[in-house]
């Protein structure tokens, strides 16, 4: 269907919007040459954005699929912008096949992404002749405020910026066949985009000698004629598109060209620091999903002897008793020491109410259980060649 504008002004309310703009005052509030207030936001998956631009809300959203390349460019990928006008956004807007409004729009930015190169095309190839991603961005119009092109395409951007195909594998006995990984197994890859495009559209009014940047919704409906300029941060021309209207001299062209450099640096910026953003959200996510503390082995041992039960008291104290009788040779008073050195860590283990500290403990290290006695249990329960034999040695 076409579109038709649905709030045509009065003679009184034009007037009063050309006086206001030769007094470089707008009816909003704003200089000639200032944008409205610019929010991007990024829905829960990957390639989705809305731009809210003054009035003016576009929700853009990016797919990937695989495809035949076309004959003439076989390692190449394919980009398609894709615009649709719901009445939600504007009672003019009727569903059905698209209007002139919503084709301009989509060629557009179409062409201000694929004729300089913004997204490496060639990146998208998979299998040269057979498989190439194409990637598919659907804009979506909420609502119409003004100004639609340079809203549409910074929703566009910041989709492609966002999105993340799925990563495919060639194999097979052939080395043809294409398998596609699922996210959760491998992760998947973002977009080559080389530069940023902005489109930044002029308003003219009078004979072409008063323009503003952004147009409202109101001065697109007073205005003579509209140039969308579309550059990159770095100052290059990407793609130029006059619609129709009064003529406009090139001295005033060029001077639109030098002022939407400007405009384009600063939207750039922006729409990086909302990404950057974004991703640093997003991995702070898949983070969280990792345990936040993992064991020490340090700890092993300790909680193993805290553990331990009562049947493994008694074994220990049981070995402890025939390691004592094989050493009944000994005199009397060794063993007897020897047994209260082995019993009372054992009843001070099993009693925690005593407060004593014993003089042999089972978590002790080595140096400390040498520097309470020479005689230590250890060497007590050795029999009395071996003792002998070490004596010996020392000598």
């Amino acid at each position: 269907m076409e579109h038709q504008q649905r709030w045509r002004p009065t003679v009184n309310e034009r007037e009063f919007i050309e006086r206001a703009l030769q007094s470089d005052l707008r009816v909003d509030g704003r200089r000639p040459f200032d944008f409205r207030r610019l929010k991007i936001l990024f829905g829960r998956e990957d390639g989705s954005a809305e731009v809210q631009l003054g009035d003016t809300r576009v929700m853009g959203y990016a797919t990937a699929q695989l495809v035949q390349p076309y004959k003439d460019r076989p390692n190449e990928g394919s980009l398609a912008i894709f615009t649709e006008f719901s009445p939600m956004a504007d009672p003019a807007f009727e569903p059905g096949r698209p209007g002139e409004s919503a084709i301009e729009l989509g060629r557009v930015i179409d062409r201000g992404l694929r004729e300089s190169r913004a997204v490496d095309m060639e990146s998208l190839c998979v299998v040269a002749g057979k498989h190439v991603w194409s990637i598919r961005v659907d804009l979506h119009i909420l609502d119409n405020g003004g100004n639609l092109i340079d809203a549409a395409n910074i929703a566009a951007l910041a989709a492609l910026s966002t999105f993340r195909r799925p990563e495919c594998t060639v194999g097979g006995e052939d080395g043809q066949q294409v398998t596609i990984h699922d996210p959760e197994v491998r992760d998947p890859l973002p977009l080559t985009i080389h530069h940023l495009p902005i489109a930044v559209t002029f308003a003219y009014f009078g004979e072409g000698n008063i323009m503003v940047i952004d147009p409202t919704y109101k001065e697109e409906a007073v205005m003579g004629g509209r140039m969308t300029a579309t550059i990159n941060s770095n100052g290059d021309v990407c793609a130029i598109q006059k619609a129709g209207g009064e003529g406009v001299m090139s001295s005033v062209i060029m001077q639109c060209l030098r002022i939407a450099s400007v405009k384009a640096a600063d939207i750039t910026s922006k729409i990086k620091n909302e990404v950057s953003t974004y991703t640093s959200a997003k991995a702070l996510q898949k983070v969280k999903r990792l345990p936040a503390t993992v064991p020490q082995k340090d700890n092993v041992p300790d909680v193993a002897m805290k553990e331990s039960t009562d049947g493994a008291l008694e074994r220990q104290s049981t070995k402890a008793s025939s390691d004592v009788r094989q050493i009944s040779k000994e005199p009397l008073s060794i063993v007897k020491d020897n047994k209260q050195e082995d019993v009372e860590p054992m009843s001070t283990e099993c009693n925690p109410e005593v407060k004593s500290k014993p003089r042999f403990t089972v978590g002790e290290p080595d140096e400390t259980q040498g520097a309470i006695s020479p005689k230590s249990l250890k060497d007590a329960v050795k029999p009395k060649h071996k003792r002998k034999k070490k004596q010996h040695n020392k000598n």
